[in-house]
């Protein structure tokens, strides 16, 4: 069995009771909900961490476009749609 840790987080009423009512309906417990909850947040909090250092990365390494061409982008885009 891998080691945990024990964490403490205080909840108001309403969101308590949702915690408990989604954990119910999984079959599983508070403190299951909790531990998941916490490490799906957690992943897609490191995954976009990760999406914005690719960008200074880049950023760092001169990667940049210029923002006439940015706007010029985005005009084309809007016209696109507009014209559909």
């Amino acid at each position: 069995m891998s080691k945990t840790s024990v964490i403490t987080a205080r909840l108001d009423p309403e969101t308590l009771e949702l915690v408990d009512k989604v954990a119910k309906s999984h079959g599983r417990s508070r403190a299951w909900f909790a531990a998941h909850a916490i490490q799906r947040v957690a992943e897609s909090e490191a995954d976009f961490l990760a999406f914005v250092q690719v960008g200074i990365d880049a950023a760092d390494r001169g990667e940049l476009i210029p923002q006439d061409e940015v706007f010029a982008k985005i005009r084309a885009r809007r016209q696109g749609r507009e014209a559909a």
